[in-house]
């Protein structure tokens, strides 16, 4: 049959019906089918050396946890003598297997801890750890088991930093290289071979990073249960952190700051992966809020609760806490020796800071204080360390009630009477020595008392914590002395008087009645007759306190004396010297056999990690200059690693160690310990980074040029030429990174064992072997 077109081939059946492709589609086939077996072969090879990859990650893995465990375990139960402070910790721990109360600043999680592993050895607690230097074979205390603890989670901490570089995509030789830093840290070491809480502060702080950024990679695929798993162990880990130093504050802030950031994404109504509803939006922000802030805090007062229960019994604690909580414990000498008062009792009132004796003495305050102020002249009150005829007081009905045996009660009006000088306890608005603001305490003579001056001896009894009307008692009543007329609060505090105050504590009128350093009590009650029903003791069964109630104060009074250590310390240090590593601490010496151990980390780690910080920073701001003036010297993958990935590390480290720059309490070089594992994460990000920038050309092919499916393994034809180029550059820079990370590595294991036997406190070391350690005059001992 003719076909006025020309010709054409006839199809055969196979052909009929089917829908022929255009050139371009057919050509791009054609070129795929003729690939196919190259391509195949490409996926093959890149799945057996993915396989291959993590054998090598997970030897590389067994060999340094078995180092880690190597290096705080060797030598652990030298010295067997208490070491620096030991003697707070250890002493903690038998506390609790005693069941005694007492009072610490940091929050109980990781000093359970150590009460645990006592008791898992069937240790009593009977050693108090009271001096450093005791002998603990002596006293039969199970140290090694103690110290084992935190040993174990130092050396966890090696191998989580090691697991947090290989789930965030690092190369093998950056992966072992920010490990090693930690490995043969000496600080890291010395910290953790002792019964102190930096281990666990320090190995939960990497878990909680660890966990989070296992959680962050399952962002695409939400709310299942790994992804579920994997947020709510971040949120317990940090829970744990705040739970041993409150300084874990630190890792929620920087975990909230990338959460907060992710959060913000995902709210973007034109983000790459669709928008989210808003329902969908409430969700993942109820889930985080869930588990990053509810869980977390739920398991805080978990350990508070734990605290609670355990110490049951009166101990050393007590006289930090209210008279309310005293009485929940059983066997507190305090409530068993509580008296009642009555009116006309001669009483010594006594300082529940301080301890002094509210004292008066017939010498007067001076015309003029040192700074040329006038004072009134008038009798002296002051604090006195010691019982004296001179803090004898009688407390005295305001108004109209006459004769002995009337109880006292909380918020009545009283006045007290100094008997050796028979005058009035007053206070006038004239300034007292120290303090313009607060006013000046005296005593008026008894006319003057009883007449003009009538108003300036009246005080209101404010029991802290007591119901008015309440039996006011000795001991366990603490209470505020309210100046009716002015509403100042009898107070005192350390600062000696000068010569014409014989150096005793200056009382005045404190302005802010509120201030729990204005709280007293009666100490003792003079002249009570034998056989007054008063003196008869009653048994008295603990009281109990809603939980909230003693959390909220034991809160208050953590964070009050927390900030209160402020005083200076031989070997506190500064925080810009830190990362410089300027200043360590002495744990423990040895006379006869020239051994200390002297807290120090390597010097070499510590620099190079300081140093790599700051590169980066360097780095940060040329790339951001760089782009502003056009120039974009970064691919995207590269810039997203290097913002989102080493970013988020260096974001730890200055949360980790910024806030100390306005902290007003002691520091040591301890506290720079959560943010030199930071660094740590840094440098071996850093290291990565500059030997492995890719050229600017394979960058653009992998950037620009259409991926198939890449979960399939299909490649462009771009991707397969410049895959020769790239497997070469790939080879020579890993190459590269090994090769840095192995000069590095090699100094810092000299660097380490030379500064071993400061750190495991043996051998000991002659002079010159001192000397030759002061590299930055380094206080050692035995240095002559």
């Amino acid at each position: 049959m003719s076909n006025p077109q020309g010709s054409v081939k006839q199809r055969g059946p196979k052909d009929a019906g089917k829908k022929q492709p255009t050139a371009p589609v057919a050509d791009a086939i054609t070129s795929l089918k003729a690939n196919s077996k190259e391509t195949l072969s490409a996926v093959k090879k890149n799945v057996q050396e993915s396989a291959r990859s993590d054998v090598d990650y997970k030897i590389g893995f067994v060999i340094i946890t078995v180092l880690a465990f190597l290096t705080r375990f060797w030598g652990i139960s030298h010295p067997n003598e208490v070491v620096f402070d030991e003697v707070h910790f250890g002493k903690f721990a038998s506390y609790y297997l005693q069941r005694t109360y007492f009072f610490d600043v940091h929050p109980p999680f990781g000093k359970l801890l150590f009460a645990f592993a006592g008791w898992l050895v069937g240790y009593n607690g009977e050693f108090l750890f009271e001096n450093i230097g005791d002998s603990y074979i002596t006293n039969k205390v199970p140290y090694v088991a103690y110290r084992a603890m935190p040993a174990s989670m130092g050396a966890l901490t090696v191998s989580t930093v090691f697991l947090i570089m290989w789930e965030s995509g690092y190369s093998l030789p950056a992966t072992i290289l920010a490990s090693a830093l930690m490995l043969l840290d000496n600080a890291h070491i010395g910290q953790t071979r002792l019964i102190l809480l930096d281990a666990t502060l320090v190995l939960f702080m990497a878990l909680s990073i660890y966990c989070y950024i296992r959680f962050y990679k399952l962002r695409h695929d939400p709310f299942g249960r790994k992804w579920w798993k994997w947020l709510l162990l971040t949120g317990i880990s940090m829970s744990c952190v705040i739970s041993t130093k409150y300084v874990g504050a630190f890792t929620f802030f920087s975990i909230g700051v990338p959460v907060m950031i992710d959060l913000w994404d995902l709210l973007d109504v034109k983000r790459k992966q669709g928008a989210l509803s808003l329902v969908t939006f409430g969700h993942h922000f109820a889930a985080r809020m869930i588990g990053l802030i509810i869980v977390p805090f739920v398991m805080y007062l978990f350990w508070f609760q734990v605290h609670f229960s355990i110490l049951s019994r009166s101990g050393p604690g007590d006289e930090f806490m209210s008279a309310g909580f005293q009485e929940t414990l059983s066997d507190n000498l305090m409530t068993q020796a509580s008296v009642p008062i009555d009116y006309f009792d001669s009483l010594t009132l006594r300082h529940k800071e301080t301890k002094v004796y509210l004292h008066s003495h017939t010498e007067r305050y001076p015309l003029r204080y040192d700074d040329g102020r006038i004072s009134s002249q008038g009798q002296q009150v002051t604090g006195y360390p010691h019982n004296d005829t001179n803090n004898l007081w009688q407390i005295v009905p305001a108004h109209g009630r006459e004769g002995q045996g009337q109880r006292v009660h909380n918020g009545e009006i009283v006045r007290l009477r100094h008997l050796i000088t028979n005058s009035w306890l007053m206070t006038h608005d004239v300034a007292c020595p120290f303090f313009p603001t607060n006013q000046e305490f005296t005593t008026a003579p008894l006319d003057e008392g009883n007449g003009p001056r009538f108003n300036d001896t009246l005080f209101e009894i404010r029991v802290d914590g007591g119901k008015d009307g309440a039996e006011f008692r000795t001991k366990s009543s603490h209470f505020k002395l309210i100046h009716v007329s002015t509403r100042v609060s009898m107070w005192t505090h350390t600062t000696p008087l000068p010569d014409w105050g014989y150096a005793q504590a200056e009382i005045n009128g404190n302005k802010n009645n509120q201030l729990p350093s204005a709280n007293w009590y009666i100490d003792d009650i003079y002249g009570i007759p034998e056989g007054s029903p008063r003196l008869i003791k009653e048994v008295r069964k603990p009281k109990t306190l809603p939980f909230f109630t003693k959390y909220l104060e034991l809160q208050r009074l953590m964070f009050h004396h927390n900030n209160a250590l402020t005083s200076s310390h031989p070997y506190a240090s500064h925080p810009i010297q830190w990362p410089f590593l300027l200043r360590g601490v002495s744990f423990w010496t040895h006379e006869e056999t020239r051994q200390q151990i002297y807290f120090l980390g390597n010097p070499v780690g510590w620099w190079f990690a300081s140093s790599i910080l700051a590169v980066f920073a360097g780095i940060i701001f040329a790339d951001q200059i760089s782009v502003r003036r056009g120039v974009d010297a970064l691919d995207r993958r590269t810039r997203g690693r290097l913002y989102n990935s080493s970013g988020f590390f260096f974001l730890l480290w200055a949360a980790h160690y910024a806030p100390f720059f306005i902290m007003g309490r002691q520091l040591f070089l301890h506290h720079y310990l959560p943010a030199h594992l930071a660094s740590c994460l840094v440098a071996g990000a850093m290291v990565e980074f500059i030997f492995n920038i890719e050229p600017s050309e394979l960058a653009n092919i992998s950037s620009k040029s259409p991926i198939v499916d890449g979960s399939k393994g299909n490649v462009t034809q771009q991707q397969q030429r410049s895959r020769p180029i790239r497997e070469r550059i790939a080879g020579q820079t890993l190459l590269a990174t090994w090769a840095a990370s192995g000069v590095i590595i090699s100094v810092l294991v000299w660097s380490f064992f030379f500064f071993a036997p400061v750190t495991y406190g043996a051998p000991g070391l002659n002079v010159q072997q001192v000397l030759a350690r002061k590299w930055l005059n380094y206080d050692f001992h035995f240095a002559k």
